[in-house]
């Protein structure tokens, strides 16, 4: 038996989840490996050859990590409770016009619950992700901040996990780089483990074609949105388009349409099929609202406005924003326009390396504007 308790380790098969389960192995945890199954790839409809976190040969790569070290290894199937919350939620949100963010979703909402039950069953302690992050408990919260790595740093997709999880969860990777784990990896003999690559698409959507996804999904959809028209801020029509569900927010190519000047998608409009253009400029936006708040580092920002780096996609280095509390609603003033801020999509609010909280983008603004409506 451990002393330090038994860990219930969310395998990928990947490099950093594998190492997150031998160095928990090598520090005296009592490791079990699991390693879930979220979808099926013949169910995709894409030509693609399946690989990822859902592939057999993913399973089999996280399972002969734990016979070769001694601990056992489970596989979960949670396709269904998957299917029914992240899938469904995905669909409905390009239907109401909205650009959704699936992976902070599953995370947050399918994988920990799930790895925290099956955890209870088995009488684990901890549950541990390979994610480059970190996880402190100071002043009676558990706080979330950023991984040493900044180049790999995964800490924007957990801010909706919830301080019950976050009170037992383990991040063994958030004060390593990526250059280390793979060193460590070579230490050790696990060759394959190097060499084999990432996979950073959508699990369910292999071939990146978000679009085709839909249309397989919605029988007829192409039919019931297209026509719709695309027009300029100020109105103008210039031009058709295939259907408001199949575009997001800051999308230049793949419009189908010439005014002569570049020009990005600014704002999708569900009621009225229509897509707006404009140019990089009016792409611009220096507020936002973000609602469905999960807070962190603070239970409450009460009266307090703060000085936060937030940010407003995956990939964003993030922008320095005043932000204000109003219950389940974050108010984001931007001290200049940020691009591209897509409804749907998480905003992660920092203080320093430290998550404040996030939530979801439910509309953008121009400060401008706002002050004067």
């Amino acid at each position: 038996m451990s002393t330090k308790g038994r860990v219930l380790v969310a395998m990928s098969g990947g490099i950093d989840s594998s190492l997150a389960a031998v160095l928990l192995h090598e520090q005296g945890y009592e490791v079990i490996g699991m390693t879930m199954k979220t979808w099926d790839y013949a169910s995709s409809g894409s030509s693609k050859k399946e690989t990822g976190c859902c592939s057999l040969d993913s399973i089999n790569d996280a399972r002969n990590i734990a016979v070769s070290l001694g601990f056992p290894h489970y596989i979960l199937d949670i396709r269904n409770e998957f299917g029914d919350y992240v899938i469904d939620h995905f669909t409905d949100e390009y239907l109401a016009g909205r650009t959704p963010n699936p992976c902070v979703l599953c995370n947050t909402h399918i994988k920990w619950d799930a790895l925290l039950r099956r955890a209870d069953k088995l009488g684990c302690d901890y549950i541990a992700t390979g994610h480059y992050a970190r996880v402190r408990q100071e002043g009676g919260r558990y706080i979330i901040s950023k991984g040493i790595d900044d180049n790999k740093d995964q800490s924007y997709a957990l801010w909706g996990v919830s301080q019950e999880s976050l009170s037992r969860t383990i991040l063994p990777l958030g004060n390593l780089t990526k250059v280390q784990i793979r060193e460590m990896a070579m230490e050790r003999g696990f060759v394959e483990l190097v060499n084999k690559s990432e996979s950073y698409e959508i699990c369910f959507v292999p071939d990146n074609d978000y679009r085709g996804f839909l249309r397989r999904r919605i029988p007829g959809l192409e039919e019931q949105v297209k026509g719709g028209n695309f027009v300029l801020e100020d109105g103008t029509p210039v031009g058709t388009h295939e259907g408001y569900p199949f575009y997001t927010v800051g999308q230049r190519k793949g419009l189908g349409i010439a005014l002569g000047y570049p020009v990005y998608v600014t704002e999708i409009r569900r009621e009225t099929n229509e897509v707006v253009l404009g140019t990089f400029d009016e792409l611009s936006r220096d507020g936002m609202y973000v609602r469905n708040l999960i807070m962190s580092k603070y239970s409450d920002l009460g009266d307090k406005r703060l000085d936060t780096i937030t940010k407003v996609r995956y990939n964003d280095e993030g922008s320095p924003a005043v932000i204000e509390q109003a219950g389940d609603v974050m108010k984001v003033f931007f001290g200049k326009g940020v691009n591209a801020i897509a409804p749907g999509q998480a905003a992660v609010f920092y203080e320093g390396d430290d998550v404040v909280g996030g939530g979801w983008i439910w509309k953008s603004f121009r400060q401008a504007h706002e002050k004067t409506a």
